[in-house]
Parts: C-alpha cells; structure tokens; sequence
C-alpha cells in the first residue's frame, strides 16, 4: 500500500511534461499530477450491494504565451506523446484570447517548506474491513426500537495526490488518505415514514467515529422525527444545528470567493472592511490543520498554504484569492488556488470553521417561547447576488426554552445580511466536516407553514 503514496513517478512525468512545453515554445508552463485511489462497500439489510474500486493517475499541462494559455491533460503515463502534447497546448495558446491576469505565482510567495500535516494513515482497510464496518452501522440502527427499515450503509477508503511543477523551478507533492462509514435509518410504517442519517469522515480510522454509534445516532434521528407536526407561518427565532449550522458559514465562503467579487455577483463585494457579524465573530480557513479533510500545505499554484481569518471580530478582513483574481482586483493571493487536470486555477477555500462561543446549546436556546430548532435543510434557494434566503427545512419546535415536537414540511426565509448579524454561535463546536460550526441562533426568520 506504500507504494501509492509514492509518487515519485508523477514527479519525474510532470517535470518532463513542463520541459516539453518550454521546448514547445511556451513563455511559461505548469504540470498536475493527481492520483486517486478508492474502494467503497455499500450494505442493504445485512447483504453487500456493491463493492467499487477505482484507480486513476492523471496530469495536466498549462501553458502560456504572453498573457494567453491553454491546457490539455491526459492519463497516457507512458510519456511517449509529451512532445506532441506540449506542442498542441502552444499551439492552443496562441490562439487563445488574451488574459491580463493570466500567469504563474510570484517565486517569492511559493512554498519552501512543507510542514507535516499528518495526512497519511498507511494502513489501509480491505473490502473485509469495510463491510465489517458497514455491517455493523446498519446492525446498530436497526437495533433501535421504532426503525422498521435500512437505507443502506457504506465504508469506504481513499487515497489522494497532487504533484505541481512549474517552469519556475517549484516542485510540491502532498497525499493523504481519507476514510468514511454512514448508515441510514427508516422509521415508522407506510406514509408515516421518516429517515435520518450519521456519518463520519476522516484522515485516519483511528479518528472515525464508531461505526456501531454511527448506526446507533442514525437510528435515533430517523424515530425522533416520527409524526411531524405543521406550524403556522410566523417570525421566530431559529436554531440550527451543527451539521447545518456550516451551510450558513458555507454562504459566506461563497460571498467573499474572489471570483464572485471580481464578477461583482457577491452579496459582499462592497463590504471588506466592514462589520458584518457581531462583534466575537470570528471564521478561519486554515488549510495547515493536522488531520484536517482539506489540509494541504501549498495550493494548486505552489503557494504556501497559511490560516487566514475570513472574518475577525465580525469584519471581513480578506477576499479568498488565486493569483489571478488578486491581480485583477490588484490585490496578492491568499494562497487558496485549486484545479483540476483540465482547468486553470481558481480560488477555494479549505478548512473553514466558525470559532465557539460561550454558551452551551442548552444557553442558547432557554429564552426562546417559540421558535424552530433545524436539523435538516432541502434544496438551495439562496440567491448569492442579493442575499435572500429561503430554504426548505424539518427538525424540531421549541416552547418556553425545550425542544418538544417535530415539524417538517416548512420554509425558512430571511436575508443573509440580516442572519450574519444576529448570528450567535454556541459552545459545541466539533471539526466533522470540510466546514465546521457550533450550534448557531438566527434572530427573525419567518417560517413558513400551514
């Protein structure tokens, strides 16, 4: 299993690859090598449904010419064709429209040091493990009294490489593995019916969550939310739960991306600088944290990877920046390029979390008379131009401070501007996801009902 988190070879593939297109007559060029490696069992009442592997090894060429590029891939590994690859991608540059923005990163913000991240676990699971492993999610959430049926269960294991050389000398490499197990869970009977999920994603399997608790809190979720209730259309305070909670931090990503705010389509584009949330806030992508599911130590363009406060003290402080929206919006990259084989660059972010605050859950909610607390979000109804919001919702009523009775079938709608600044966040805050949030409070949604 060693041998493919040795990626020795893409090294020496891309090199030559980038030596091909300088041959070829590019100004300048870049070479990925991504490789992805997969097994997955899926489980249906106590039986495998199917078992997937899959293997890839991919690289991608960018060149330009002047202030025009092009890029071409392939999964040919032999190397044979490189020349002819490389003079195909020129050939395409200098044709292509001009880019005032286009070109590499500056040498002086490239990575030189590559810091331990710990995003290798070499012990890689086998298809037994992993339906062990699926098998027993299922098991413990048929086990709870009330679920009367599976959706399925699955554990799956990963491993994933990126290689980048560039024509101005930079050479990176980073791998990491990932490992996952979730179970979903059907209680009640006929049209009464209702599911809910739990799952876990991480680096290592020594960090997944049991996969009996998995099955377990699945369960647990699905009977909890057995004979919903309608509410009448009111304005009510609103709760969202932690693995809903980072949709709202997710919204924000998306409205201080660089690409949207070059487009002038962010809900933002006028607001760095400015308090948006309320004093204490505080969001950070931090891309160098250990174990973390998007860590990685430079970015798709070589520069060094750094934490970085989106908002602090409830300001925008920053845009999330390649290098070429930072030169379009005459700013410097915040290292946070991404692509693909067949893509150039562009800005995303990595690990992002909204940091706690002081009260516990149970704080947060105990002077509520009415609201609704969200454990489940449907559809995407959120207008990133604006910021309206409406989204449909199921989760759970809360009287005189308890959260007492499911409710489904509702519509929440508000306006981002207005949730980022009454948003408070709780205690609880736990790293699951690719974005992470505690519990938060919304002040004034209107929830639309019956």
């Amino acid at each position: 299993m060693s041998s493919l988190f040795d990626q020795s070879a893409l090294v020496t593939l891309a090199e030559r690859l980038v030596a091909a297109a300088r041959r070829a007559g590019a100004d300048a060029a870049d070479a990925i090598a991504t490789r992805g490696v997969s097994l997955s069992v899926d489980v249906r009442d106590g039986s495998v449904e199917e078992s997937t592997r899959s293997e890839s090894d991919d690289l991608g060429l960018r060149v330009l010419v002047g202030r025009r590029q092009a890029v071409v891939s392939t999964n040919d590994l032999a190397g044979d064709g490189f020349d002819a690859l490389a003079e195909r991608a020129v050939a395409m540059a200098r044709v292509a429209p001009e880019d005032p923005y286009a070109g590499l990163a500056d040498p002086a913000l490239l990575a030189r040091d590559v810091p331990d991240l710990d995003l290798i676990d070499p012990d890689m699971p086998d298809v037994a493990v992993l339906e062990a492993r699926a098998k027993a999610a299922e098991g413990a959430g048929l086990a709870i009294a009330g679920v009367s049926k599976s959706g399925g269960a699955s554990a799956s294991t990963g491993i994933g490489g990126m290689v980048l050389v560039t024509s101005t000398g930079f050479t990176g490499i980073y791998a990491g593995s990932r490992h996952s197990v979730s179970m979903t869970a059907i209680a009640g009977e006929g049209t009464k019916m209702e599911r809910d999920y739990d799952w876990s994603s991480t680096v290592h399997a020594s960090d997944l969550d049991d996969p009996e608790k998995i099955g377990r809190t699945a369960g647990e979720r699905a009977v909890k939310r057995l004979d919903p209730r309608k509410v009448s259309t009111r304005k009510v305070p609103v709760v969202f739960a932690p693995r809903v909670a980072g949709s709202l931090v997710s919204h924000l990503v998306s409205a201080v991306n660089g690409s949207s705010i070059a487009r002038k389509t962010s809900l933002l584009r006028d607001k760095l600088g400015q308090r948006v949330f309320a004093p204490g806030i505080r969001i950070v992508d931090d891309p160098l944290r250990k174990r973390g599911l998007r860590s990685h130590p430079f970015d798709a363009e070589g520069v060094a990877a750094r934490p970085l406060a989106l908002v602090d003290d409830g300001v925008i402080t920053t845009w999330i920046l390649d290098c070429a929206t930072a030169r379009e919006l005459g700013m410097t990259t915040t290292g946070h390029a991404q692509r693909g084989v067949s893509s150039t660059p562009s800005p995303s972010a990595s690990n992002v979390h909204l940091e706690p605050g002081g009260e516990t859950p149970e704080a947060l909610i105990a002077d509520i008379a009415d609201g609704f607390y969200i454990t489940d979000l449907i559809g995407m109804g959120v207008n990133m131009v604006t910021g309206d919001y409406s989204r449909g919702a199921s989760g759970f009523w809360i009287e005189n401070g308890i959260v007492i009775y499911p409710v489904s079938e509702v519509t929440i709608a508000g306006n981002l501007i207005d949730m980022f600044g009454t948003l408070r966040p709780a205690n609880d805050l736990a790293f699951r996801y690719g974005v992470n949030a505690p519990t938060i409070r919304v002040e004034g949604l209107t929830v639309a009902g019956v």
